[in-house]
């Protein structure tokens, strides 16, 4: 996680080269968030700039989401245009922890959409790879009977693959 929309506004944009070991985090990025002021009327003219710095380090392809912050400080017919000119970005308040939990489910959607959910039973004698799940992979429930753990999980097929394996042997 990188913030470097603060600098990038203040900074003449000759200076810009001085940051770009910075800036070059966001072209290795998985998402990169662009939050913004939407009660700020020089926002796009301030996301443009970002957007073309980024650019410059080779992120265009780094894919992205527009989060309009401060959505409490505009009218609903401001809010209606940014829905309209905007239709894929999230509108929030950081006062609301309901928008704040949308936002984290929008980006844990982001990161989970090539995930699949399974269950497994992990008996008591494999312990260790309870470990392994929990570092890896996301719990969606748990349950212990008399033979073990019998988890539900939402993971890459990949890592999942490796955690049968380990059940198998």
């Amino acid at each position: 996680m990188s913030d470097t929309v603060g600098f990038i506004k203040k900074l003449p944009h000759d200076l810009v080269a001085s940051f770009k070991s910075t800036l070059d985090e966001a072209a290795s990025a998985s998402l990169v968030l662009f939050v913004v002021d939407a009660s700020d009327p020089s926002f796009r003219s301030q996301l443009d700039v970002t957007r073309k710095v980024l650019a410059e380090v080779g992120a265009t392809d780094v894919p992205s989401l527009l989060v309009l912050n401060k959505r409490d400080r505009l009218g609903p017919d401001e809010l209606a245009a940014l829905k309209a000119e905007y239709p894929d970005a999230v509108l929030l308040s950081t006062r609301s922890k309901e928008d704040l939990q949308a936002l984290r489910e929008r980006i844990m959607g982001y990161f989970e959409s090539d995930m699949i959910d399974e269950e497994l039973h992990i008996p008591f004698t494999a312990q260790g790879v309870v470990a392994e799940i929990r570092a890896k992979m996301r719990i969606l429930s748990e349950e212990y009977d008399a033979e073990g753990l019998t988890i539900r999980v939402r993971s890459t097929p990949e890592n999942l693959t490796s955690i049968k394996k380990k059940l198998a042997r």
